[in-house]
């Protein structure tokens, strides 16, 4: 999902095209309607009969499926944070360097890149918070299948339909809390880093 990400970042950035307003629109429609209806035009397009019906056998009901729902939900998160890290690096770098030979991609792996790596992180780790919490597009696509489609969010809800569940419950929600301060904190450092090395290196 990571360069699915970074590619519509970089074109919502810096492509002029008509009806870039569109693409821009549907990318970040599943921040705005409900989960639910987001599993459910999954459900559609990988239906049998649908557009992806020919991959249904292998997502339907199968931990691919339970994969698809999480990166479609944190794909708009991920692309804003990568698209504003990537609008934020100067672009008279990025001209001086062609000015004096460089490239597309030397200018794109050694400036632009580095530059926006920042925002890359952040973005990664809003789409694995976001995808780790993802309960209702999940439920809807693929349901609850324990073994394939139950995810941790997926395990407390059934932990806690259960008379003797609240146990269960307490413990996988602090795991989940627990990974997410992990993986927040891990990013944070890993910024921190970055920005000392950048500063350090001019």
């Amino acid at each position: 999902m990571l360069p699915l990400a970074f590619a519509l970042a970089w074109f919502l950035a810096r492509a002029k095209v008509p009806g870039k307003i569109l693409i821009e629109a549907i990318v970040y429609l599943p921040l705005v309607v409900p989960p639910v209806v987001t599993g459910w035009m999954l459900l559609l397009a990988f239906a049998p009969s649908g557009p992806l019906g020919a991959l249904s056998n292998h997502v339907l009901f199968k931990w691919t499926g339970a994969a698809i729902a999480a990166g479609v939900m944190a794909l708009p998160l991920m692309v804003r944070a990568m698209r504003l890290s990537i609008e934020a690096v100067d672009r008279r770098l990025e001209g001086a360097a062609r000015t004096l030979g460089a490239g597309r991609w030397r200018v794109f792996r050694t400036i632009t890149l580095p530059l926006s790596l920042p925002g890359v992180l952040a973005g990664t780790v809003l789409g694995f918070a976001r995808s780790l919490g993802e309960f209702g597009a999940t439920i809807t696509f693929v349901s609850n299948v324990p073994g394939q489609t139950r995810t941790l969010p997926l395990a407390i809800y059934a932990a806690l339909q259960r008379p003797d569940g609240d146990a269960i419950a307490l413990r996988l929600a602090a795991l989940s809390v627990l990974i997410a301060l992990a993986a927040l904190i891990a990013s944070e450092l890993l910024a921190r880093r970055m920005r000392a090395g950048m500063i350090h290196g001019v």
